[in-house]
C-alpha cells in the first residue's frame, strides 16, 4: 500500500535562526521561499512559485517555512502543510534527472510521491479539478491566488468546454501523466475486468522518459502482475524499482523486497558499501572517488528511508557531498530552522 495521503493516492510555521526564511500566510508574494531556494538550496526557484503558494494557501494549507525540514526528507523543501497533515515540497534533487528539476512532492516518513513534475503542471491540474468540482466562490478565490500563472495555464470553463466528461482523461491528455492518476485508471481496468488494458496501461508508466527517477511507476507495475499471478515478472519489476532510490518507492520498503523475494541483501549490501572495505573495492576497480562518495549519498538516504530516521544520517549524507565536491547541496541538506 502507498504511503501517500489521500490526496495522492486517490511543521507547521517554523520560528528558526535564520529570520529572513520564515513566511507568513498572509503574504502575497512569499518572497522567503524564493530566497531560500536562492540561496540556500542554491539553484533557480519555479517561475510560479509564489503564485502555487498562493494557490496552496487559498485552499486552506498552512504555509511552512523552507527551512522547516526537522524530521522530513532532507531533499524536500517545505512548501505548506494541508489540515490532513500532509506535507507539499519541492524536491532538490542534488544531480537532477531530465525533465525532473524541481518536481512537486508530498512528503511522507518513508519518502516522497511525486505529485507533479513541475510547479506549472501541478498549478494546472489544481485549476482544472477546481473549476470541475468546486463550489462557485472557491473556484473564484483559487484563480485569482493563480494570477498571471492561471491565465497562461488554464482557461476557466476549459473543462466543460472539451466535451470530456472524465477528469482524469482530460488531465491525462490536456495536462501531463500524474502517478495518482495513471494508477487510478488500472484499477479501474480491473474493476473492468480488462485486464489487458491494466496490464498495458501499468508498462505505460515505466516508461523511462515519464518519471525519470521515480521508483513508483515499477513497484506498481510489479504490484499488477503479481495480481494476474505473473509472478516471475512481477519479482523482477520489484528488483529493477529497489536499483532507484527507495525514497521514491511510494510504499515501505520491505513491501517492495518481498515481491521481489529479497530479503535484507540489498540493505546489507548498502551497508557494506559504506565501510571502508567497500570504498577501497570501488577505489580498487578505478571508481573515481567523486562517483563513489554520491553513491555513498544515496546508499545513505536509501537506509535512512527504511526507517524514516532522516535525521540520523544528515551528518554523514552532508559529508559524502562535500567529498564529491557538491558543497551547495551539503549545506542544503543539514539545514533546518
Amino acid at each position: 500500500m502507498a504511503f501517500s495521503s489521500s490526496r495522492a493516492s486517490s511543521l507547521l510555521l517554523g520560528h528558526g535562526r535564520c529570520a529572513r526564511f520564515l513566511c507568513y500566510s498572509s503574504s502575497s508574494s512569499f518572497p522567503e521561499h524564493i530566497s531560500f531556494i536562492k540561496e540556500m538550496a542554491a539553484t533557480q526557484p519555479p517561475h510560479y512559485l509564489s503564485q502555487l503558494l498562493g494557490i496552496l494557501n487559498a485552499r486552506g494549507e498552512s504555509i511552512l517555512s523552507p527551512g522547516a525540514k526537522q524530521g522530513l526528507m532532507p531533499l524536500a523543501i517545505p512548501l505548506s502543510k494541508s489540515s490532513s497533515g500532509s506535507v507539499t515540497a519541492l524536491l532538490r534533487w542534488p544531480t537532477a534527472p531530465t525533465g525532473m528539476e524541481m518536481p512537486v512532492v508530498e512528503v511522507c516518513k518513508h519518502g516522497v510521491w511525486l505529485l507533479a513534475k513541475n510547479v506549472d503542471q501541478f498549478i494546472h491540474r489544481i485549476l482544472v479539478e477546481e473549476d470541475a468540482n468546486s463550489c462557485q466562490n472557491r473556484s473564484d478565490e483559487l484563480f485569482h491566488a493563480a494570477s498571471d500563472a492561471g491565465a497562461k495555464l488554464y482557461k476557466k470553463g476549459d473543462f466543460s468546454k472539451s466535451g470530456i466528461t472524465d477528469i482524469d482523461v482530460y488531465l491525462l491528455r490536456k495536462v501531463g501523466l500524474f502517478p495518482d492518476v495513471l494508477e487510478r485508471k488500472v484499477m479501474q481496468q480491473f474493476e473492468k475486468g480488462d485486464h489487458v488494458s491494466a496490464l498495458v496501461t501499468g508498462e505505460f508508466y515505466t516508461r523511462k522518459n515519464h518519471f525519470p527517477g521515480f521508483a513508483r511507476p515499477f513497484v506498481f507495475n510489479a504490484q499488477v502482475l503479481l495480481k494476474v499471478g505473473r509472478i516471475l515478472e512481477a519479482k523482477d519489476a520489484a528488483r529493477g524499482a529497489l536499483k532507484s532510490p527507495w525514497w521514491t518507492l511510494g510504499c515501505k520498503y520491505h513491501e517492495v523486497a518481498r515481491i521481489a523475494e529479497w530479503e535484507d541483501e540489498q540493505i546489507e549490501y548498502r551497508t557494506k558499501k559504506l565501510t571502508e572495505e567497500g570504498r577501497q573495492e570501488d577505489l580498487n576497480r578505478g571508481k573515481p572517488p567523486f562517483q563513489i562518495a554520491l553513491d555513498e549519498a544515496a546508499f545513505l538516504l536509501d537506509l535512512a528511508s527504511v526507517e524514516g530516521t532522516w535525521d540520523n544520517s544528515l551528518g554523514q549524507i552532508a559529508e559524502c557531498y562535500k567529498e564529491a565536491g557538491l558543497h551547495d547541496i551539503a549545506r542544503f541538506v543539514q539545514y533546518k530552522d
